[in-house]
């Protein structure tokens, strides 16, 4: 998708009412790209976006045999890392929306509890899904697809530790930062996808 594609469809998400936080998890983009493509910068030629890589999955999203084949995957990750640090798990927390299904399928793979994180947004605070497991007295996995900036993993965090859990790892697909932790949670993704030059 061109810059001016991506323009369009953030200002047509914004028109629908979603928040830049939506924005950015429906374009699989960083906040300070969405606010840049809101602002409608893209018109002046001298300025340029903020560095960013646009990730999109849709071709394992569409089809259950190959979300579950990357749950797998996630799953034999999440094994590596139990093995050589030595923690338990008790629940996988999704992020909605994009983490659930992956979450969902990771939890039936491990055979533990699963438990659905809604992020907050511009009018409501964060929360979990009442009709799934709690977080109190457990050990955590976050699930999610993508990390940018940190911030919606930052916030989950904060919020498994606020209802008594014990965040262990943060798992994604595609990692888009440099880092390989946040807040102190050790952070694994299947893939790395970062700008070089900038």
């Amino acid at each position: 998708m061109s810059i001016e594609g991506m323009m369009e469809r953030a200002v047509e998400l914004r028109e629908k009412g979603l928040s830049t936080r939506e924005i950015c998890q429906e374009l699989h983009l960083g906040q300070s790209t969405v606010e840049w493509l809101l602002a409608k910068q893209a018109s002046e030629p001298e300025d340029r976006p903020p560095a960013d890589v646009k990730a999109g999955w849709r071709s394992i999203g569409v089809s259950g045999l190959r979300m579950r084949a990357i749950a797998e995957i996630m799953a034999d990750v999440i094994l590596e890392e139990q093995a050589q640090h030595g923690f338990e798990v008790d629940v996988i927390a999704g992020v909605m929306a994009n983490g659930v299904p992956l979450g969902t399928m990771l939890s039936d793979i491990l055979e533990i509890d699963f438990a659905m994180v809604r992020p907050s947004r511009e009018d409501t605070a964060i929360d979990f899904a009442s009709n799934y497991a709690g977080l109190d007295g457990k050990q955590v996995i976050i699930v999610d697809d993508v990390i940018s900036t940190g911030s919606t993993s930052r916030e989950v965090i904060e919020f498994v530790k606020q209802e008594g859990g014990k965040p262990v790892l943060v798992m994604v697909l595609i990692n888009k930062r440099a880092e390989n932790e946040v807040d102190g949670v050790p952070l694994r993704a299947l893939v790395r996808a970062r700008p070089v030059g900038t």
